[in-house]
């Protein structure tokens, strides 16, 4: 039956195979395309989302911390009005975080979390009650320490183990879109090796037929003349019939051309997503960079206030120092006048009113010897307070350093996002490229199908000449008619 067919049914069928192959392709990198940009969306929206989350939860905890230690050590209350800013700062981002964490282990560590942080806030609760009521510093710190800074310890393990999840997640979701995108890519090029394949195959059997073809009408060439005049009728009739069929290509390939643009049109618009992706993603490494430099800024303003502490430190003990000898020239000085009042005694009458001014004298070094006392006391209540801040100032520069160790891989998450978006957008470039070829070399054969129409009109105009003037070449024209319609030549 392939014998039948005319050599146009032939490169009709070829070409129909090469245009199913095309939009099978198209379609693939359509699919791949979308699969590849859902599966980055997913790693930014979803993914990164989830970790800045995380890292903002730690930032959280560490707040409420922080303004906890520094009303222990201030009693200012409107240092608990931040706290209570940091406390709902923390519900607010574990709230959110319930929404998008879509792993069971990820929304069991977030309760585990919650839980501490309700469990440290009810027993910190406590322990400001304490420090409200006026109860020894000694008392508070020591409640503090052995209540409230193992919870909070334990918080800090639990939420740093969230984030580290989070982070694991986040690489394990770049690279099944790698993998993805991989795929994507041996199928295309799989599909493009079968369509230069079946390109080859069909050029290799066209040119086979037509050869053969060719040889029997030339060795029929000097016995088919006569029938040239009865068959032109035929001949006429069949470049109608071609021209039809060329014009159906042709319609076909109009609509393979629009159906092209589309495709072009949609691969702009991802590109063109992608490099706003991409805007956004080093938009937020800016702000990253930027809060861990602001950061660092607080870091080095706590070191400020732990060398400011520990020179208020050596200057109390300089004034101990000054009290010692306070009070050693008070005990002398009392000496004196107890000495002066003796001495007055004895002296009768002229000594009376020496003797008041040894008592005055006396009464003055009491006055002086109990104010020291009482400086002196003062001294050592600000000693204990310097040492207490000096501790909360240093747990404070620990927990600066943490957040800014968080800070530091939260920018290499952004950067890595940076560039996997940046390799979205340029795999969206070369595939955008290569749709406008593709739409070109559409556009081509289009152009070359309209011309081939043009000449099937021509050679119907020809047949008719030809019906007129060819007596002579009939066998000719006959061996000619059955290579475009056989059936018709044989009638």
């Amino acid at each position: 039956m392939t014998r039948e067919w005319t050599f146009q049914k032939k490169v009709l069928a070829g070409f129909l195979g090469m245009v199913c192959l095309a939009a099978l392709t198209s379609a693939v990198a359509v699919y791949a395309l979308r699969a590849v940009s859902a599966s980055k969306d997913r790693v930014i929206s979803v993914n990164a989302q989830n970790l800045i989350g995380a890292a903002q939860l730690s930032t959280a905890v560490e707040q409420e911390v922080s303004e906890y230690r520094r009303f222990l050590i201030d009693r200012d209350m409107r240092i608990l009005e931040r706290r209570k800013v940091a406390m709902e700062k923390f519900g607010e981002t574990a709230r959110l975080l319930r929404y998008t964490v879509y792993t069971d282990e990820g929304k069991v560590m977030l309760d585990d979390i919650e839980r501490l942080n309700n469990v440290l806030t009810a027993e910190q609760d406590k322990i400001i009650e304490l420090r409200k009521s006026n109860v020894r510093m000694e008392v508070v710190v020591q409640t503090n320490e052995q209540e409230a800074i193992p919870m909070r310890e334990n918080l800090r393990r639990q939420v740093d183990a969230f984030v580290d999840r989070e982070q694991r997640l986040l690489q394990e979701a770049e690279g099944e879109s790698t993998a993805r995108a991989s795929q994507a890519s041996s199928i295309l090029i799989g599909l493009m090796c079968l369509a230069v394949v079946f390109a080859a195959l069909t050029a290799f059997f066209l040119s086979r037929a037509l050869s053969r073809q060719i040889g029997s009408a030339v060795q029929h060439v000097q016995s088919s003349s006569a029938e040239l005049q009865a068959t032109a009728n035929q001949q006429a009739t069949g470049a109608r019939e071609s021209a039809t069929a060329m014009n159906e290509v042709t319609t076909t390939m109009s609509e393979l051309l629009v159906t092209s643009r589309q495709i072009l049109e949609s691969t702009q618009r991802v590109a063109h997503m992608a490099q706003e992706t991409g805007s956004a993603a080093r938009a937020g490494d800016e702000t990253v960079v930027k809060m861990q430099e602001a950061i660092a800024a607080i870091r080095r303003q706590v070191d400020v206030i732990v060398t400011h502490m520990l020179d208020l430190g050596k200057k109390s003990q300089q004034i101990g120092s000054v009290l010692d000898i306070i009070n050693e020239l008070s005990e002398q000085t009392n000496i004196l006048s107890i000495n002066a009042t003796i001495e007055a005694a004895g002296a009768g009458e002229a000594g009376k009113r020496f003797a008041v001014v040894g008592d005055e004298i006396r009464r003055l070094a009491d006055r002086v010897g109990g104010s020291t006392k009482e400086i002196r006391a003062l001294v050592e209540e600000v000693r204990s307070a310097v040492n207490a801040t000096v501790l909360a100032t240093e747990g404070g520069s620990k927990a600066v350093d943490a957040g800014l160790h968080h800070f530091e891989e939260v920018t290499r998450g952004y950067k890595q996002i940076t560039a996997l978006v940046a390799n979205t957008t340029e795999a969206a470039r070369e595939i955008e490229l290569s749709t406008k070829q593709q739409t070109t070399a559409v556009e081509q054969i289009n152009s070359a199908i309209g011309g081939a129409a043009v000449g099937a009109r021509q050679v119907e105009t020809s047949s008719t000449q030809t019906l007129q003037t060819a007596t002579q070449l009939a066998h000719l024209s006959q061996d000619l008619s059955r290579i475009v319609q056989p059936h018709a030549a044989t009638a």
